[in-house]
């Protein structure tokens, strides 16, 4: 029997969203929340938490009800929507679709159990008194996906942690930067600044203006890996990119055979088309790795002209490579060199006995200031603090240490 009422509440939604009812996940949740406070015990007290949460007129209860009968099944006068006259009856349409029937199978389940519980209470006498009634559990959906791995969630499960992709923050550490800002107290003296007010009390300076160096967050520079063994990583990524890290004007680039810049493609949009956008941008979508050959075209054409020079780097990629480690090991420590930090997200490392055996991985390790997964919602909180820590934690290379 089921008894998950968040896959109801979004059904239900997305049914009545079929029929022309603005309802979207907000409202759907507002329903789910309204179940769990009620309890309700009658198809009529079921209908009005859906009239309470998911409508804002009287043309739109007039819907409600239509869907509603057709999903729980018919309501009687009392269940009527206020003001609202009795629909007239419908001609039999065509059967509904494979979601809406599955989501009149779950409300009709739940429906029995709302039975069963009005059974019970009226008859305090049974002999069923001492045992527990199951009444389904409300789970927030976001809280069941948040520990999901990535790459076993569908296109529609990952919209539908776009929300709370969007409450979280990525952010990166803060550099001085040449300008400077006004503050009592600095260290430095704005003398033109001083001299200006020093005229308002006849070229007398009672008070130094003080100034301090100001500060700005470095650039974040993202290489995403759109091979086939990282594509459900990389959609995620892009989308949580799009959702928390807008404040911290990321530079995108992703690679699988070659190198492609999205910083464009993913500018003022939605999280669905950005993924859209860089699959259709990408030709070598879900293709083979050339790792080195993708951080030789960055340090080459961006990295040299100083778009990766004390910048936050983020390299999203599981370490499988087809070309010469070397390679990458030799780019790594060109980047390396230049960045503030290297971070490397590689989903691999969720678990405890991963160790760095590819090529690829083995060799960009060494140069890393932090490696984590990044697998999941609630993994992605370590991703945000290790791209936030303002320490460099690598090693100097043994060439450059003598």
């Amino acid at each position: 029997m089921p008894d998950d009422l968040a896959e109801l509440a979004a059904r239900f939604g997305a049914a009545l969203r079929r029929a022309g009812l603005p309802v979207g996940p907000g409202r759907s949740e507002r329903f789910a929340t309204a179940v769990t406070l009620v309890r309700p015990a009658s198809r009529r007290d079921l209908f009005n938490c859906a009239l309470a949460t998911l409508v804002s007129s009287r043309d739109q209860a007039d819907v409600l009800r239509a869907v509603f009968t057709e999903v729980f099944g018919a309501l009687d006068e009392a269940g009527q929507a206020p003001g609202s006259a009795p629909p007239a009856p419908s001609p039999p349409g065509p059967p509904p679709p494979a979601e809406l029937g599955n989501a009149t199978t779950t409300a009709r389940a739940y429906t029995e159990i709302l039975r069963s519980v009005d059974t019970s209470e009226d008859e305090p006498d049974s002999a069923d008194d001492g045992e527990e009634i199951a009444r389904p559990y409300l789970g927030s959906a976001v809280e069941r996906l948040s520990g999901a791995d990535f790459a076993e969630l569908s296109a529609a499960e990952l919209a539908e942690l776009a929300a709370a992709m969007q409450k979280m923050t990525l952010a990166v550490p803060a550099r001085r930067s040449r300008r400077r800002n006004r503050r009592p107290g600095g260290r430095r003296t704005d003398v033109r600044s001083t001299l200006r007010q020093a005229r308002r009390t006849g070229g007398h300076a009672f008070r130094l203006i003080g100034e301090v160096p100001a500060k700005r967050p470095r650039r974040l520079v993202v290489l995403c890996d759109i091979s086939g063994s990282m594509e459900p990583y990389a959609r995620a990524m892009i989308q949580l990119l799009y959702c928390a890290a807008g404040g911290a004007n990321a530079e995108v680039f992703t690679f699988a055979t070659r190198l492609t810049r999205l910083t464009k493609a993913l500018a003022r949009t939605t999280p669905a088309v950005a993924i859209a956008r860089a699959a259709q941008a990408a030709p070598d979508w879900n293709g083979g790795t050339r790792l080195g050959a993708a951080l030789k075209e960055f340090n080459d054409r961006y990295g040299r002209r100083g778009m990766a020079r004390g910048a936050v780097v983020l390299v999203i990629s599981d370490g499988w490579d087809t070309g010469d480690p070397e390679l990458v090991r030799r780019e790594m420590e060109r980047l390396s060199l230049v960045a503030f930090r290297v971070v490397w997200m590689n989903p691999r490392t969720k678990s405890a006995s991963y160790q760095p055996l590819a090529g690829g991985m083995a060799a960009a390790w060494p140069y890393c200031d932090a490696v984590v997964s990044g697998h999941s919602l609630d993994a992605v909180s370590r991703l945000a603090a290790a791209l936030a820590d303002p320490v460099r934690q690598r090693a100097v290379p043994a060439r450059l240490a003598g």
